[in-house]
């Protein structure tokens, strides 16, 4: 069988259905969104929903071409598409207008365009063009770092964009390293990493007594030697040392709070100063036992101590006043109604008012009445809420997941590293999107501003979304001619 006549069998059609149902759900919901009583036709171009078929009509054409190209191609010029991108993200800063505190969209005439989103893809050939290399195996921190500068160089020029949200969506790519064989540890101190911020962020503002230190250190530091005390007995199988640390600790606790009726103590400097003993402690078990597993709690326990040090000036100096105050209200620390947090109550309202049926098409009052900002971009899953319910929201997701697991089947089955590796990046991409922008509709992640796949308005993301998606559609298809 030739190629010609191979590619037509070979392509996962199963998949373009997915795609295709996706994208006509989101026009349908942006034509919900955007509805004027006054200019009613979804096909009218100077409203939201006629402009976003012309951007359909061009991403289905751009994913035909994209279908036609030899895969060998994407392989071969991987490393020049990468390049391209990172030398357009550069010119972008210098050359991109000031919109909303951002320079991160280029305009050419009448039509505007991200190079974030494009990036995406160019970063993911990047690292399946790296990974795929001969004889290349991911087993040390060593073959970490050509991968983190690959992922850090784009991530750190949209930085410089002013596009926090979008440069979030570059972390992503590490539950790609997961399945090729990055130590799982990284992720357990990512997940630590975090909790440890929102704790020391959350309760550092909870005084203990008057002068005596913050709840949030305090906690910080317990939570340090609770991870010891984990590690000592389910990693190191030591129980007696763990036994030794949680006693250690709580006589500590007890003399401190003792020694308090008579002279001043600063619970803070006593939490740190109890880390310090326990790294001295471990220390001394590793000279005389010669175990060096204990080396990585003594080095974990002394960056977390130091990561503690520095959220403060992470949170106060680093983020913006406006991501500051979501990370707040996401946090119910500032509740913000009419202010920050007005977003996302709006859009809950909305959800919780469609009920298990909602209100039906182009009967949304919320969305209506222009209730919910950025309803059609960002915002856009709360019209599904509000106007199909719980049901039309679970078939929405629902849609999603089979999208989701067809990727994950489609990269399993790559008979080659380059489509298995890139395959992931599309896969991680796509959930963290989902993920995030979901969960801060529903109040439950802080409001970074990115779009949901194939529904937010915008030719950017629906074409950056439609080139990752239908690249890996044709690297999936070569597997099959490759047999004939």
């Amino acid at each position: 069988m030739s190629k010609n006549v191979s590619i037509k069998y070979a392509l996962d059609w199963t998949t373009v259905f997915f795609y295709v149902v996706l994208v006509f759900m989101g026009w349908i919901s942006i034509y919900g969104a955007s509805y004027n009583f006054d200019q009613a036709s979804i096909f009218d171009f100077s409203q939201r929903a006629g402009k976003q078929f012309i951007w359909i009509v061009t991403a289905f054409a751009l994913g035909g071409i994209l279908l036609l190209i030899d895969s060998r191609l994407y392989n071969i010029f991987a490393w020049f598409i990468y390049v391209a991108a990172i030398l357009l993200l550069i010119v972008t800063i210098f050359v991109a207008h000031d919109i909303k505190g951002s320079r991160s969209w280029l305009v050419l005439g009448p039509v505007s365009f991200q190079p974030a989103e494009l990036a995406k893809m160019a970063t993911a050939l990047g690292l399946a063009k790296y990974m795929s290399a001969y004889n290349y195996k991911l087993k040390t921190w060593k073959d970490l770092i050509p991968l983190g500068i690959i992922i850090f160089i784009p991530f750190i020029l949209i930085i410089l964009q002013n596009e926090t949200g979008t440069a979030l969506v570059y972390l992503a790519f590490t539950l790609m390293l997961y399945r090729e064989g990055m130590n799982g540890i990284v992720l357990l101190i990512g997940t630590f990493a975090v909790a440890l911020f929102i704790t020391i962020v959350k309760l550092s503002i909870v005084p203990i007594q008057v002068d005596h230190g913050t709840l949030g250190m305090v906690m910080g530091m317990f939570m340090i030697l609770l991870v010891q005390f984990v590690y000592a007995i389910f990693f190191c199988r030591n129980q007696k040392e763990a036994l030794i640390l949680l006693l250690g600790t709580i006589v500590i606790s007890i003399a401190s709070y003792v020694l308090n009726f008579w002279f001043y103590l600063n619970y803070n400097y006593v939490a740190i100063l109890t880390v310090v003993a326990s790294c001295i402690y471990w220390g001394i078990i590793e000279v005389f036992y010669r175990y060096k597993k204990y080396l990585f709690v003594v080095f974990f326990s002394i960056g977390s101590v130091m990561f503690c040090f520095s959220v403060d000036y992470l949170f106060t100096k680093v983020l913006e006043p406006h991501q500051q105050v979501r990370i707040k209200v996401l946090l119910n620390m500032d509740d913000a109604p009419l202010g920050a947090g007005y977003n996302v109550n709006q859009s809950k309202i909305a959800i919780g008012s469609g009920g298990f049926f909602g209100k039906g098409f182009l009967n949304g009052t919320q969305t209506k009445l222009k209730y919910v900002p950025e309803q059609d971009t960002d915002f856009i899953f709360c019209t599904v809420g509000e106007e199909h319910g719980f049901w039309g929201s679970t078939l929405v997701l629902f849609v999603y997941w089979l999208l989701l697991t067809r990727l994950i089947r489609m990269a399993e089955r790559a008979r080659d590293a380059f489509s298995r590796v890139y395959g992931y990046c599309v896969a991680s991409i796509f959930f963290f999107h989902l993920m995030v922008n979901v969960g801060m509709v529903l109040g439950i992640m802080p409001v970074i501003g990115i779009p949901l796949p194939f529904f937010s308005y915008g030719g950017s993301s629906l074409w950056g979304f439609t080139i990752l998606l239908f690249i890996m559609i044709r690297l999936d298809a070569a597997r099959l001619e490759r047999l004939h």
